[in-house]
């Protein structure tokens, strides 16, 4: 299935007009004509059948004929709230394997030892829409603007929330503390992990301190390690 992806569509929407660039791709390269049956979703876990009305590359139009409700497959809430990495391509590729796999929000949080301060949302909310249309997935990500660690911790948590740090303390290994079906926040921290203060800080806010199992794992492999096992833990 060739899935495309309107954030405006709606139950109520009757007909959309694909901008440029969509309209391009949809007549020059797909080589789709006046007749043909398109698949959108809205990201809000909602699936439309719509029929091209209008075949031109520089505006192309259709007609919604059919919507239906797609639940999300995974029955838990996931989020991550992750140090944005030194280098873009290795965030981005987490982004991308965490939204085929399944998580719900993703939050980037900026510690005393973060490499990078300056993140590009734009491109990176791109990357999540890309990975859900390939994955046959209805459900967007929801991408929150960067915050300072310190900030972050500062709001009420629904449900459980874990601490995965590098430092010689007791901790307990993630599977062991997930709760299947429930809500979850797992913060991941930069390379240089998050300091002793802000270790103390999260602890203090009754922060589960977790463990990703006994090797040293980069930013994004830590993350995607996080994401995989609470995807496990509620198959």
């Amino acid at each position: 299935m060739q899935l495309f992806y309107n954030s405006e569509i709606s139950t109520e929407t009757t007909q959309i007009t694909f901008d440029k660039i969509e309209s391009k791709h949809i007549v020059r390269v797909l080589r789709k004509k006046e007749g043909d049956i398109l698949k959108i979703t809205n990201g809000k876990g909602e699936l439309f059948d719509v029929e091209i009305s209008f075949a031109n590359d520089k505006r192309c139009a259709a007609i919604i004929i059919n919507a239906q409700k797609k639940p999300k497959p995974w029955s838990y809430y996931l989020h991550i709230a992750i140090a944005p990495t030194k280098l873009n391509d290795r965030i981005e590729w987490f982004l991308e394997k965490a939204t085929e796999i399944g998580i719900d929000e993703i939050t980037p949080i900026i510690c005393a030892n973060s490499e990078r301060r300056v993140v590009k949302l734009e491109r990176f909310e791109k990357i999540l829409q890309s990975a859900m249309k390939q994955s046959l997935k209805f459900t967007l990500p929801k991408l929150n603007a960067p915050v300072k660690l310190a900030d972050f911790i500062k709001q009420d948590f629904e449900g459980q929330v874990c601490i995965a740090h590098c430092e010689d303390q007791e901790k307990t290994l993630l599977q062991s503390v997930v709760n299947p079906s429930e809500k979850t926040t797992i913060l991941i921290g930069p390379e240089g992990d998050f300091s002793p203060d802000e270790i103390k800080k999260c602890l203090a806010k009754n922060m589960i301190p977790v463990s990703l199992g006994e090797s040293r794992l980069r930013t994004e492999t830590a993350a995607l390690v996080a994401v995989n096992t609470v995807s496990f833990i509620n198959q």
